[in-house]
C-alpha cells in the first residue's frame, strides 16, 4: 500500500512570531519609562533614535553619582575607574559585535555614526591611497555615507593625490545593492567599498556578504551600522567586514555617543588622528548597559519581532490604493518568501504631503518622521518627501493595527 504524501512544514509566518514573543515582549515594553509613561502615544521613530530602557538611566546616575571623572588623566580611584569603565566598553563592544580576533581589533569611540565614517575616511582611507585608486561608495544611502569619502577624495587632491570615486551599483525598484553591476565596474585599481547594513529609507538588509563575494578577500569595506545594531545581531565574523560604524543614541543608548569597530587586517592599522579630548564617558557608561540589555533580551528576538511588526504594517499598507510603499513592492506581503523588510517601513500617500500627513498622524497620536530622511541623491518619496515609521522591542501588534486603521481613514 502506498505511503500518503505529507504536507510540506507549515512556514513561521511574522504572525506567528507575535503569538510565539507576545509573553516575552511585555515585560521588555514595561522597562521603558518614556514608553510606560504616555500610553495614548505610539512611537514609531528608532531610526532616528531609539528610546532608553531603564537599565541604561540607572546605569548613567550611578556612574555619574558615584565614580565621575575623567578618563586616562588621574591616578585617583574615580579617575581609575573611569579608565577602566572605557577600556571595558571597549571590549563590550568587540564581544557584542561577535568579533572573532578582539587581540587584533580596535575600538574607538565617537559622537555617532557620522563622526565615526569621517574618522575613518580622514585618519585612515587618506593614508594609504595613492594617485589613480579607486573607492567605491553609496550615492543612495544615508549622507553620513558619501560625504566622508567625497571630502577624502577632496583632500587627497588638495595634495595632488587623485582618487576616483565610482557609485556602489543598486538595482532599480528594490534599493538592494547589484553584485553583477559591482562585479563589472571593480579594476585592480579599486581599493576601498563602502556599504550600509540596513537601509534607513527601505527597510532592506544590504546583504553585504554579497560585496564580499564579488570584491574578493584583499579590498576593505567599511560599513554604516546605524540601523543594524541594536535591531539585530550583527556578526563581524560573518559579515567579513573591515569597519562597523554605529551611532549608540538608535541602540538604546545615549545621543553623543557612537562607535569605530576596525579589524586591522587589511590596509593600515586604524589610527584616530589628532589629539584626543576627553570622551563622552556618561554615554560610554550608557552605552555598555544598552549593550548588555540587549544582549539579555536577545537581538535576535528582537528582530523577529519588528520584523513581523514590519510586516503586518507593509501588509496592511498593501491593502490600501491611496499609498506607495517605498523599497521593493515583493517585500509587502506578511507571506512574502523574499527577505522582508527589518524595522523600517516608507511610505507615502498619493494626495496628502508627507509633511502634512506626519502630523495628521501625531494628532492622532503617532509619532513618525515625515521628511527625506537624509538620504543622498534622489530624495525619498520625491520632492514631497515620505512618511517613515521604525519599530523597536517595544512597539506592539495593538499599535499597529491603530496606525493601519488611521490611514485607511484618510484614503
Amino acid at each position: 500500500m502506498s505511503r500518503p504524501v505529507e504536507d510540506p512544514p507549515r512556514r513561521q509566518t511574522p504572525d506567528d512570531d507575535l503569538v510565539a514573543l507576545r509573553a516575552w515582549q511585555r515585560p521588555l515594553r514595561a522597562q521603558f519609562p518614556i514608553i510606560t509613561a504616555h500610553p495614548g502615544l505610539a512611537y514609531l521613530d528608532s531610526a532616528a533614535t531609539s528610546q532608553k530602557p531603564q537599565a541604561v538611566l540607572d546605569a548613567v546616575l550611578s556612574y555619574l553619582t558615584t565614580s565621575n571623572a575623567n578618563a586616562g588623566r588621574g591616578t585617583y580611584p574615580w579617575a581609575n575607574a573611569t579608565t577602566a569603565l572605557v577600556e571595558a566598553a571597549r571590549d563590550r563592544v568587540k564581544s557584542f559585535l561577535r568579533d572573532p580576533r578582539p587581540e587584533r581589533s580596535a575600538v574607538h569611540f565617537t559622537s555617532g555614526t557620522t563622526e565615526g565614517l569621517r574618522a575613518v575616511a580622514r585618519d585612515w582611507l587618506t593614508t594609504f591611497l595613492t594617485d589613480g585608486d579607486e573607492i567605491v561608495v553609496p550615492f543612495a544611502d544615508h549622507r553620513a555615507n558619501l560625504a566622508p569619502w567625497l571630502e577624502a577624495r577632496d583632500l587627497l587632491a588638495r595634495r595632488g593625490i587623485g582618487v576616483r570615486v565610482r557609485a556602489l551599483p543598486c538595482q532599480e525598484g528594490s534599493g538592494d545593492y547589484d553584485p553583477a553591476a559591482l562585479a563589472a565596474q571593480l579594476t585592480p585599481r579599486t581599493r576601498f567599498i563602502a556599504a550600509t547594513h540596513v537601509h534607513h529609507v527601505y527597510g532592506a538588509d544590504m546583504n553585504v556578504h554579497r560585496l564580499r563575494e564579488v570584491a574578493g578577500p584583499a579590498v576593505p569595506i567599511c560599513l554604516d551600522a546605524a540601523q543594524s545594531v541594536g535591531h539585530l545581531p550583527v556578526s563581524t565574523d560573518r559579515l567579513d567586514v573591515d569597519f562597523v560604524v554605529f551611532s549608540g543614541h538608535k541602540a538604546l543608548a545615549l545621543p553623543g555617543t557612537g562607535a569605530v569597530w576596525a579589524r586591522g587586517l587589511r590596509g593600515p592599522r586604524f589610527r584616530p588622528g589628532g589629539w584626543q579630548g576627553t570622551p563622552n564617558t556618561a554615554g560610554i557608561a550608557g552605552l555598555a548597559a544598552a549593550l548588555d540589555w540587549l544582549d539579555a533580551a536577545g537581538t535576535d528576538r528582537i528582530e523577529r519581532w519588528t520584523v513581523a511588526l514590519a510586516a503586518r504594517l507593509t501588509d496592511g499598507l498593501g491593502r490600501l490604493d491611496a499609498y506607495e510603499v517605498l523599497g521593493c513592492r515583493e517585500s509587502l506581503s506578511a507571506a512574502s518568501r523574499v527577505q522582508r523588510r527589518r524595522s523600517i517601513v516608507t511610505f507615502r500617500h498619493r494626495a496628502i504631503s508627507s509633511t502634512d500627513l506626519g502630523f495628521i498622524l501625531y494628532s492622532h497620536g503617532f509619532m513618525v518622521r515625515s521628511d527625506h530622511h537624509c538620504q543622498a541623491g534622489a530624495p525619498a518619496g520625491g520632492e514631497d518627501g515620505s512618511v517613515r515609521v521604525s519599530l523597536h522591542v517595544h512597539n506592539t501588534p495593538e499599535e499597529i493595527d491603530a496606525l493601519v486603521s488611521t490611514l485607511t481613514s484618510l484614503q
